[in-house]
């Protein structure tokens, strides 16, 4: 079997915190949404608190760059929350409530891969 690209490997993980987040009650309102200042990876719903759930998706094959945790800079903190608001400024929904959330998959070869969710990261 071949390795995964970039791309692929990206996606994989994409799909596999979609799952993690649907299992977890959560409704996928968009994916890959971009406009002229970035992207963002998932947007979800959590509609028993009405809730907007921005959602950036960390793939890794190893800790070999750090964990989930030090994926996500102040900076990139601020980067999300700039887009967040683009994207709910576009919407004729109104939130109680806006978070951003980190899910981090690892894949690595010959095992599961491992889910972790950083929830109100800012």
């Amino acid at each position: 079997m071949t390795p995964l690209t970039r791309a692929e490997l990206g996606a994989l993980g994409e799909q596999l915190a979609v799952e993690h987040l649907r299992s977890l009650g959560l409704r996928v309102l968009d994916r890959n949404w971009r406009c002229r200042y970035g992207e963002l990876d998932v947007i979800a719903a959590d509609d028993r608190a009405c809730v907007a759930v921005f959602v950036e998706v960390k793939t890794r094959t190893s800790d070999r760059f750090g964990g989930v945790e030090q994926a996500v800079t102040p900076q990139k903190v601020r980067r999300l929350r700039r887009l967040a608001g683009l994207w709910l400024a576009a919407q004729e929904v109104s939130w109680s409530q806006v978070r951003i959330d980190v899910v981090g998959v690892r894949i690595g070869r010959g095992s599961p891969p491992q889910i972790s969710h950083l929830s109100g990261v800012g």
